[in-house]
């Protein structure tokens, strides 16, 4: 059976060394948060994951949900135990507002133990993943008593959320929206549709399950101008607030699909279901994109959460396997071959999960940190930036990091050999699982476009600009740093890659639209490799300060960084030349000429 074991020591390094949470503890929640409460939160959460949920991961692959003739569904034998105890464990209300009986603590520390949850068992942690983003919409544009109304039972896990977007005629066009709502005399609404992929659309582990719908309604202007949103209740509440005639919603269906076969993605049914408005008319997309913001960068976690458990059994098979002798010469002249983990093509393969997965996870937090300052900093200018900082690398972690995260699942089955490829050592799971992180939440491809068509030209550029002068201003501060000079050097080049890359886009893309298309993709990657250099840079000088001390972990840290540097930063100057080559040749061959 597959092993997962949190990997703490690098969650307390980027915590307590690289983001110094500590510094914060002037801000709302950050005070409760000290190292000891962190320490202590991240090993029982680490206990929990390893021993509950990871063994759930295979019954959950192999059972799958099942959809009964009255339109319920069942998850897989244990996931319903075990969530009852992660929401007696808190693990699902870290970060949300004590209002309303969260803990209030950092975002940060919420998706440290988010990542376990992914890690453990992706699709276990698909379905409080998604009241999260519920309730960040309700909390942001709800009203008061909408926001008393679900918010507190949806804190503590005991009712579940969902959002539902796509129809069977739109996916990312969403003003193809056909789901309409009918106003009732009351102030509800009917609201009558269908809706395909709706993860976490039906289970049985939950009281109630409060989805987020778009619709538009009657005489609303077409497109996505015209559309709403509305909460509708799995089961209507009576005048005590408690679940009470059941709505006419139902799951209509399961998807059969590649992987994640523990959640319950669901075609479901609203027919003339009761809703009601949140927010205002017709400004329904503003609302679902602060949850689909929030998913995002969820999913960003889950891609580098999937490559981290698959490194670690790829590690260790790599140490167990024998096979063959090292090329330099037998290493362990007392067994029959040398474990496979002496050559050096698996050690790439290892090697590039390894450095990817940590940066990965370095890029992530610093992000959540961002998320709460923008909530949570008296300073306007800190907010600013932080806001910033969130719009403009939201796209590159959901796709950049899902993009690597699934490439890291692919080479740790590879070392696998042929017992990757077969089904009982788990490995394909982890890949088949991981795959969707491409698709879901926005395509990687949207991301880019996302990325180059909307955040690079808002406010006349200052994202990018104050994130490049931050790059640079690390880099001068430490210009006469000689253990870190590999570090800034290789920076260096990548951001002036990356500025090369942003100038060509502002002087190619206006005049040829397919230009900016066309470079997308090679541009999300080029700004991914140069944020993962910018953390690795960061990481590597505490790393270097610290290297004294009786911890190999520092050593080792510095080592994968100074791989990355060397090994996968370069792929910078590739993407660049490739963008550069513009539109041309993609668009020049007719539609029927493929």
């Amino acid at each position: 059976m597959p092993i997962y074991n949190a990997p703490i020591r690098d969650m307390q390094f980027l915590l307590h060394e690289v983001l110094n949470l500590q510094n914060y503890s002037n801000l709302p929640g950050f005070a409760d948060a000290t190292p000891d409460v962190i320490d202590a939160f991240l090993e029982e959460s680490g206990k929990w994951h390893r021993d509950v949920l990871t063994p759930l991961n295979r019954v959950g692959d192999l059972e799958g949900c099942k959809r009964h003739d009255d339109g319920s569904v069942t998850t897989p034998k244990g996931f319903r135990q075990a969530y009852d105890q992660f929401r007696e464990n808190g693990f699902g209300s870290i970060a949300q507002d004590p209002e309303y009986g969260g803990q209030g603590l950092p975002v940060v520390l919420a998706y440290a133990v988010n990542e376990m949850t992914s890690s453990a068992n992706h699709s276990f942690a698909m379905y409080p993943g998604l009241s999260a983003g519920a309730m960040r919409a309700i909390h942001a544009v709800g009203s008061d008593e909408q926001k008393q109304t679900y918010l507190p039972k949806m804190t503590t896990g005991e009712w579940t959320g969902t959002m539902n977007l796509t129809e069977p005629q739109c996916g990312t066009d969403l003003g193809l929206i056909r789901s309409k709502a009918v106003p009732q005399e009351d102030g509800t609404f009917k609201i009558s549709g269908q809706k395909i992929w709706i993860s976490a659309g039906e289970h049985d582990m939950a009281d109630n399950i409060i989805h987020l719908v778009l619709a538009r309604i009657e005489g609303a202007p077409d497109g996505i101008k015209g559309i709403s949103l509305f909460i509708v209740p799995k089961f209507i509440l009576d005048e005590n607030g408690e679940p009470g005639t059941r709505n006419a919603v139902s799951c209509g269906g399961l998807e059969e699909k590649m992987g994640i076969h523990g959640n319950a993605t669901c075609v479901m049914n609203y027919d003339g279901a009761t809703g009601y408005l949140i927010g205002e008319e017709h400004k329904g997309m503003r609302a679902m994109f602060i949850m689909m913001n929030e998913a995002r960068l969820g999913v960003g976690m889950q891609g580098y959460a999937a490559s981290e458990v698959a490194y670690q059994n790829a590690l260790e098979f790599a140490k167990d396997r024998l096979q063959s002798r090292s090329i330099t010469g037998t290493k362990f002249p007392d067994k029959p071959a040398d474990p496979i983990i002496v050559h050096p093509d698996v050690r790439r393969m290892l090697m590039d999960t390894k450095a990817f997965t940590e940066g990965g996870r370095a890029l992530t937090y610093w992000a959540a940190l961002q998320e709460d300052l923008s909530h949570k900093s008296q300073d306007e200018a800190e907010k600013q930036k932080a806001n910033d900082y969130m719009a403009l690398l939201t796209p590159v972690i959901k796709a950049y990091l899902t993009q690597k995260g699934v490439q890291g699942c692919q080479d740790a089955m590879q070392v696998f050999g042929g017992s990757g490829f077969v089904e009982e050592w788990g490995m394909s799971q982890f890949y088949r699982d991981a795959r969707i992180s491409m698709i879901y939440e926005g395509t990687n491809g949207i991301q880019a476009l996302d990325l180059v068509g909307r955040k690079l030209m808002a406010d006349g550029g200052r994202y990018w600009q104050t994130y490049f002068a931050e790059i640079d201003e690390f880099c001068s501060d430490n210009d006469g740093n000689a253990d870190l000079k590999p570090f800034i050097e290789g920076l260096m080049k990548a951001k002036g890659e990356l500025l090369e890359a942003t100038q060509w886009l502002g002087m190619n893309a206006m005049a040829n639209p397919d230009n900016a298309g066309a470079a997308s993709h090679d541009y999300l990657n080029l700004f991914g490799l140069t944020a993962l250099g910018f953390v690795w840079a960061q990481m590597a000088k505490v790393a270097i300060e610290k290297q004294g001390e009786d911890d190999p972990y520092y050593k080792s840290k510095l080592i994968t960084g100074k791989y990355f540097v060397e090994r996968i930063l370069p792929e910078s100057s590739a993407h660049l030349a490739k963008l550069k080559t513009g539109a041309e040749t993609m668009m020049a061959l007719e539609a029927d000429a493929f």
